[in-house]
């Protein structure tokens, strides 16, 4: 009887395996397989200053940064609400990307379109040439996805301010959107 029981424990739990090995293979394939896209920064004069390579990951959003003619220094750098990018100030971005809200009602929570701790820094050349992840955003079809509402826009500030409650100049913007 004992060797039945465990037997049949052995059974089950390696049907739970396969179970939850399969839900993680479908998930990570779902972020996997968006096509990464790219998107152009412009400065308010409208040049082009660089680019951003989106793709999935497993643990949000995988942004490739390849900028150039930039002033040197630390810039802070969000997602943003809208996917509009208007010269000269770009306040058509809108505020940071937060699709819940939730910053309205909870003055601790960090909007989806935060990086957490992270600087661009850009070199005495004007140029930077980085990846980081976006952890709290996708490339789904999720509220927090990055193309949610027909997309969003990623800013460069003038300086880096972080805990500031003002927002620095934006000096770059690159609107993202799915590849068509």
């Amino acid at each position: 009887m004992k060797l039945v029981a465990r037997k049949l424990s052995l059974c089950v739990l390696g049907s739970c395996l396969a179970l939850v090995t399969v839900a993680v293979a479908q998930e990570s394939h779902s972020h996997a397989g968006s096509k990464p896209v790219t998107a152009e920064f412009k400065n308010a004069d409208g040049q082009s200053v660089g680019t951003a390579t989106l793709s999935g990951t497993g643990n949000g959003v995988k942004i490739k940064l390849d900028i150039k003619g930039l002033p040197p220094g630390d810039h802070s750098i969000h997602i943003h609400q809208t996917a509009k990018c208007e010269t000269p100030d770009f306040k058509s971005a809108g505020p940071h990307f937060s699709p819940t809200s939730a910053a309205a009602h909870d003055h601790n929570a960090v909007p989806a379109g935060d990086i957490p701790d992270f600087m661009l820094i850009i070199a005495p050349d004007g140029t930077a040439h980085v990846s980081v992840v976006a952890p709290n955003v996708t490339m789904g079809e999720e509220p927090n996805s990055v193309f949610s509402n027909g997309g969003t826009s990623i800013v460069i500030h003038a300086v880096a301010a972080p805990g500031s409650s003002g927002s620095p100049a934006r000096i770059a913007c690159a609107v993202i959107k799915k590849a068509e």
